[in-house]
């Protein structure tokens, strides 16, 4: 299973056209902009015609490559002011009693909406609810928005300036539980200890990196590199040990962003191991199964969170159009469908913890991941703002606490410096929190987001306060003074290591705590891994050598997203047969990913003649490909490394893999599924891919993964049908990272697994 960041950077859907090709409907809809709005319009058609409703619907979006994608976006602002218009003079009701794609998330989400209220709204125009939304005072609208469906608040915010984005968030919230988080005023953060190798000390210390620059009070959540329940439980129990410590575990909860169920599994395992719960999901039934999750299963799992903490939702517009999943809906109502969601699971918490009387009130939060799909989503740090503006909106109208992950991937035209300024543009929406690492990129993941030294110059810019009972922590640790201004261990994660052990009984000398302290950091940075420590010519900025650093691998890596893979690859890779995709340069791969899912129709004939040529059968078929590293396959020997460490583990193993390495240029994860539909379609029994292919320049590394799909013939053989849900994935492989040999044994374990038979 692929856990929701892997799945965002995978795929894309085919367009649909747009509005203008529709010829007469412009005019149609300004001779009716005036009158009656989409009841008015669709009656002098005829009918409602729901390929010119969702194109409506699309069109008042302010421009958003996804939504040119899917076909909905307007030719012009002309176009799009008119659509605006015709839904302005729309009745609520009309847009409940036609939605754009129906089904049964549709349903659920719709079920945790107020009736009465629904009904009393429902002859309301949309000018009418823009209006109030803009001047009622709070308690008003936390009574109006609980009759409005995840369609309506879809609706009403792409009819908002981003101003009036900002003065609804700054108006509107939704803190959690027995907490500050939420409240006006103030700004939280989720720590995100990633590691390559989800080496416990790289996690550990930067937590205490964070509680240096007195960051952290939402969430201490790590995204793993692997899925496995063994592995999960050590990162947790390792984020468990910081917490217990520090005597901090009823105020921030600790969570390992694996699938659900993998934490189910884990919870059951080891009682009391984690804590807050997390899933990524999406805006209609089938992306959903692409996380492997469904309504009932998330509603079964909500259903057991009864303790202090509940449930961690990471949505993001366009995820679901670019995994084939966009049934021609625009990306601002699927992500709205998203937060009704996880307002309707929050339902099912608050029921399961009033049916057990614990007392407790449901603890759920959503993060919006804003940017990390890539440029095919939207390119601008412009679109990247308006997107957290009005997710932020959505999320409160839907009675949510939401954060952000103001971020993008390096094939965006977003730089180190336009996250500043984004972030800049969209805190006076006060949403709850963001994300929070030691610098802007990821080591892990390899995407921009935001430092610890961001919530710092957000901290004194805007005034926003940290959780109260976490700002004491930071008082009492030194990190901060009685007026919030930097306190001697302020930048000094050695300061808080210090008393991290003292609180553990160590009675060492300081000096000695002190060089150990040293000494593991340096051991962190060799994994590359980022410590911040100290700071600039204000405690906002990084300091000087580490920003130098931070800006090279920067460029590095904007220069290996464009590299193109080279002859030296296929000269390294024995028995290799060469394969394109229909990309037709490296432009278009970066800009248009649909055209790196699919063969050429020259490579399927060279396959197709490979095949038919082939004696004898195998269960495993290598495949490597570019993805957006080549220069991963390039580095040294590495690749050569792992394809022999690879087959050796699966000649131990007694897995037999054909002689051929297919190496693809220009190839997405999916081009891989599309391989092993054409390997082993036509075949008997069970047919094993493994993918090995560049990825992540933003981690310092040039680092590899292996995506591991098994499946029978028969589900080969249908196309489309084997995707994310059913593969697994060993990532961060580099000679700098996680070592080709330890990979290749991980990836046969895990392999071993999916085949049933582990020994």
């Amino acid at each position: 299973m692929l856990h929701r960041r892997r799945f965002l950077a995978l795929g894309l859907a085919t367009p649909f056209g747009s509005l203008a090709a529709f010829g007469s409907e412009s005019a149609v809809l300004g001779d009716q902009i005036s009158s009656g709005g989409l009841e008015t319009l669709m009656s002098q058609r005829g009918g409602w015609d729901l390929a010119v409703y969702r194109r409506i619907l699309g069109a008042a979006n302010e421009p958003k490559e996804g939504d040119a994608i899917v076909g909905v976006a307007a030719a012009d602002e002309a176009e799009r002011q008119m659509a605006r218009q015709t839904l302005l003079a729309t009745r609520l009701e009309t847009i409940d009693l036609h939605p754009p794609f129906s089904d049964a998330l549709l349903t659920m989400i719709n079920s945790a909406v107020d009736p009465s209220k629904q009904r009393e709204l429902g002859g309301w125009t949309f000018a009418q609810l823009k209006a109030a939304l803009l001047s009622l005072p709070e308690p008003d609208l936390h009574q109006l928005r609980r009759g409005l469906t995840s369609d309506v608040i879809a609706v009403v915010v792409r009819l908002m300036t981003n101003e009036e984005l900002i003065q609804l968030g700054s108006r509107l919230f939704n803190p959690l539980p027995g907490s500050k988080i939420g409240s006006r005023g103030y700004m939280g953060a989720r720590i995100q200890p990633n590691s390559p190798t989800d080496h416990p000390d790289d996690i550990r210390w930067q937590v205490f990196d964070a509680f240096a620059y007195g960051v952290g009070d939402i969430l201490v959540g790590t995204n793993p590199v692997s899925s496995e329940p063994a592995s999960v439980l050590a990162v947790q129990n390792c984020l468990r040990d910081v917490l217990q410590t520090f005597e901090l575990t009823d105020v921030l909860p600790h969570c390992v962003l694996s699938h659900i169920d993998v934490q189910s599994t884990v919870e059951q395992q080891a009682p009391g191991s984690t804590a807050l719960w997390f899933q990524s999901i999406a805006g209609n039934d089938s992306a959903n199964q692409t996380f492997d999750i469904s309504v009932e299963k998330m509603r079964q799992h909500a259903a057991g969170r009864t303790g202090r903490f509940g449930l961690y939702f990471e949505t993001g517009q366009g995820a679901d159009f670019t995994n084939g999943h966009g049934h021609g809906v625009d990306m601002v109502i699927f992500e709205s469908r998203k937060y009704g969601f996880a307002r309707a699971l929050t339902a099912d918490v608050a029921k399961a913890l009033q049916t057990t009387g614990s007392g407790h009130a449901p603890w759920v939060h959503l993060n919006d991941v804003a940017g990390f799909i890539g440029p095919e989503v939207f390119r601008s740090r412009e679109q990247l703002v308006r997107c957290c503006l009005e997710d932020i909106a959505m999320g409160k109208l839907h009675g949510l606490t939401i954060g952000l992950d103001v971020c993008s991937t390096l094939h965006m035209d977003v730089s180190l410096d336009d996250l500043g300024w984004c972030i800049d543009q969209i805190m006076p929406a006060n949403p709850a929190y963001l994300m929070a690492l030691p610098t802007r990129i990821d080591p892990m993941l390899g995407y921009l987001t935001t430092g610890y030294q961001d919530h710092v110059h957000i901290r004194r810019r805007f005034g926003y306060r940290v959780d109260d009972r976490m700002w004491q922590f930071y008082r009492d640790l030194g990190v901060v003074t009685e007026d919030g201004s930097p306190g001697p261990a302020f930048g000094d994660p050695g300061a808080v290591y210090l008393q991290y052990c003292r609180r553990r009984g160590d009675d060492r000398a300081e000096a000695e705590i002190r060089g150990e302290a040293q000494q593991r950091m340096a051991e962190v940075r060799s994994r590359g891994v980022f410590l911040a420590e100290g700071h600039g010519a204000q405690p906002e900025l990084l300091n000087p050598r580490l920003q130098t650093e931070i800006d090279r691998i920067y460029q590095q890596s904007r220069r290996a997203i464009w590299q193109e893979m080279d002859s030296s690859v296929l000269a390294a890779v024995p028995d290799a047969v060469p394969l394109t995709t229909k990309s037709l340069n490296r432009t278009d791969y970066i800009l248009h990913p649909a055209s790196g899912e699919e063969l050429s129709d020259a490579s399927k004939g060279i396959l197709q003649r490979l095949l038919a040529t082939r004696s004898g059968t195998a269960d495993v078929q290598i495949v490597i490909s570019d993805g957006l590293n080549a220069l991963a396959l390039m580095e040294a020997d590495q690749l050569s490394q792992l394809l022999a460490a690879l087959r050796k583990q699966l000649k131990l193993a007694g897995i037999l893999a054909f002689d051929e390495h297919l190496l693809v240029t220009s190839g997405r994860v999916r081009a891989g599924y599309r391989i092993g539909e054409q390997v082993f379609g036509s075949a008997v029994g069970r047919g094993i891919l493994l993918h090995i292919i560049g990825e992540r320049p933003g981690t310092g590394h040039h680092t590899m993964s292996i995506y591991m799909t098994a499946a029978t013939a028969s589900v080969w053989g249908q196309p489309g049908t084997v995707d994310h849900n059913i593969t697994r994935v060993v990532s961060g492989i580099a000679q700098t990272a996680l070592a080709p040999e330890v990979a290749a044994m991980d990836a046969v374990r895990i392999l071993k697994t999916m085949t049933g038979t582990r020994e």
